[in-house]
């Protein structure tokens, strides 16, 4: 798969600028995690590409759920929840990971892969008419 397995694809694009580039570096550092793992790289670098894909997540949510506020989305709580559940299965598996619980697996990845393409192609579009009928963008 030449593609790679993080691929941006245009029909994620919820047409405000500030996020697609947040879900674009969000697909590249995953692409990153997926790249080094194929090529066998060691648990350091491994542990810190994660490291840095679970702070960009944060990082991301954080201005996602504050736009949402700010221009008063209804569906807040249930779009912060999911944000919470993912943070918290994420999180989970850093903590077992580091600790040598458990391996990156391309599992892993596809978990990791699946979500995204699901929470961008149904709950962040859900949102975009809205935001964006309030100019945002």
């Amino acid at each position: 798969d030449l593609g790679g397995m993080f691929e941006w694809k245009p029909q994620y694009s919820v047409n405000i600028a500030s996020i697609d580039g947040q879900h674009q570096n969000l697909f590249r550092i995953a692409e990153e995690l997926y790249t080094a793992m194929s090529a066998g790289r060691g648990k350091t670098a491994l542990s810190r590409i994660l490291d840095r894909l679970v702070q960009y997540t944060a990082t991301h949510f954080a201005h996602e759920e504050r736009l949402l506020r700010i221009h008063g989305y209804p569906d807040l709580a249930a779009h912060q929840a999911q944000h919470q559940a993912l943070t918290k299965q994420v999180l989970t598996f850093q903590a077992d990971f580091d600790a040598g619980r458990t391996a990156l697996t391309v599992q892993v990845l596809h978990f990791l892969k699946d979500w995204l393409q699901q929470h961008i192609a149904t709950s962040d579009q859900k949102y975009a008419p809205y935001l964006i009928e309030k100019a945002v963008g």
